[in-house]
């Protein structure tokens, strides 16, 4: 086992606003990890195989990718963030995230659930982009990911602020007693992040291995009043980008996490019960299938760009330096884009913007997802339905 159990009384409170049951002294059993840092997992053969094939996977997915190629990496991140709200419960229609997305990105308001998964996708690039750079990963970068995540969430008041209080995983809402897990005191959370701060640094073992293991790890420590599945699973890409297995494309690993959702959760549990080899073979394979999902969807990406620069060229065919192609060109980081969008990431004229705009709704890469011209967003022709597809775990028809 990884740790142990403690027994611990959960004391009476007669003033407790709950039924008179739950405001009985009771026992309960905590679990006390045992430290991560510096331990070495004896692994089987077959195991050690399936880690290696899950990395040769990850090095396909990111060979020859470059920080050129930083709009289909947005694109694997986005999908990552959304699956691993989808876990959690927070799922929103592809179309109405997407649009979501446009408004924010233009001030407009949201809906609470829109907010918080797009609060998730900001987490995830904080994670993979400044957490994994920094010299020194301490739990400061968790704690930042943390507020970050949940800033707009309904319970915003927890964001970025670890867990000074008991909690537990199922059973009532009054007390620990009969709860599915109970993790460690309050007391020993900091600790135990200093520790698993030092596994996220160290580079002994295979990065594959080791993103597996920090993950259950923090699952287990559970720092947060909430939140704590979204934080954890940045922390695998925190984990892959610091060790140079995946510098540009994430593997959607949520994805699969969320295709076999028990799955995942048992092998957590296994974790903590010291089957340390199921866990890292079970995360490994979802590693793989993430992988071949990520290559396959880039290529569906590309061909559906390339069709758009051939409805281009043939309805218009502008001169090579137009605002047109430059908007094609950023479209799979934004299927739904307005003026206002279009004109920041490509840093061309208003003028020129909005015409490029029409030419492209003319030959049929965008079409109009709302009306009237102020405020006018555009749908990427194709684009929606292919990441519907993606975030659903499902292959591309052809695909191996």
């Amino acid at each position: 086992m990884r740790g142990r159990y403690e027994q611990r009384t959960w004391q009476y409170d007669p003033t407790l606003y709950a039924p008179a049951q739950y405001r009985r002294a009771c026992h309960y059993e905590v679990f006390l990890p045992e430290p991560l840092a510096g331990f070495e997992p004896t692994l089987s053969a077959s195991t050690v195989g399936v880690v290696s094939d899950a990395e040769r996977r990850l090095e396909r997915l990111n060979t020859g990718a470059s920080g050129a190629l930083g709009v289909l990496a947005q694109l694997l991140l986005r999908t990552e963030s959304i699956a691993s709200s989808k876990l959690e419960g927070l799922q929103a229609d592809v179309r109405d995230l997407a649009r979501g997305e446009a408004r924010a990105n233009t001030g407009g308001k949201l809906n609470p659930t829109t907010a918080e998964i797009l609060g998730n996708i900001d987490a995830m690039e904080l994670a993979v982009d400044e957490a994994s750079s920094v010299e020194r990963f301490e739990p400061d970068q968790i704690v930042s990911i943390h507020r970050q995540l949940m800033s707009s969430a309904p319970n915003a008041r927890v964001a970025g602020r670890v867990r000074t209080e008991q909690n537990w995983i199922g059973g009532n809402d009054y007390n620990p007693c009969g709860a599915d897990f109970v993790p460690p005191p309050a007391e020993q959370v900091e600790p135990l992040l200093t520790d698993l701060c030092a596994a996220v640094a160290a580079d002994v073992m295979p990065p594959v291995v080791q993103a597996a293991l920090v993950h259950a790890q923090f699952e287990t420590i559970h720092p947060f009043d909430d939140g704590n599945g979204r934080t954890g699973r940045a922390l695998i890409h925190v984990v892959l980008r610091r060790r140079g297995i995946a510098d540009v494309f994430v593997p959607p690993v949520s994805v699969e996490f969320a295709r076999d959702r028990d799955r995942y959760i048992d092998g957590l549990v296994a974790f903590r019960q010291g089957d340390v080899d199921g866990w890292v073979e079970a995360f490994a394979t979802a590693v793989i299938r993430a992988s071949d999902l990520a290559v396959a969807y880039l290529g569906e990406v590309a061909q559906l760009t390339d069709h758009w620069r051939d409805q281009l060229r043939a309805g218009i065919d502008p001169r090579s330096d137009a605002a047109a192609w430059a908007i094609i060109d950023v479209l799979p980081a934004h299927p739904i884009i307005t003026a206002a969008i279009a004109g920041a990431v490509t840093g061309r004229a208003k003028a020129a913007v909005h015409n490029a705009l029409e030419q492209l709704a003319e030959v049929g890469v965008l079409e109009p997802a709302s009306g009237g011209k102020r405020n006018r967003s555009w749908e990427a022709t194709g684009l929606l339905d292919l990441i519907s597809r993606l975030e659903a775990g499902e292959l591309p028809s052809g695909s191996p």
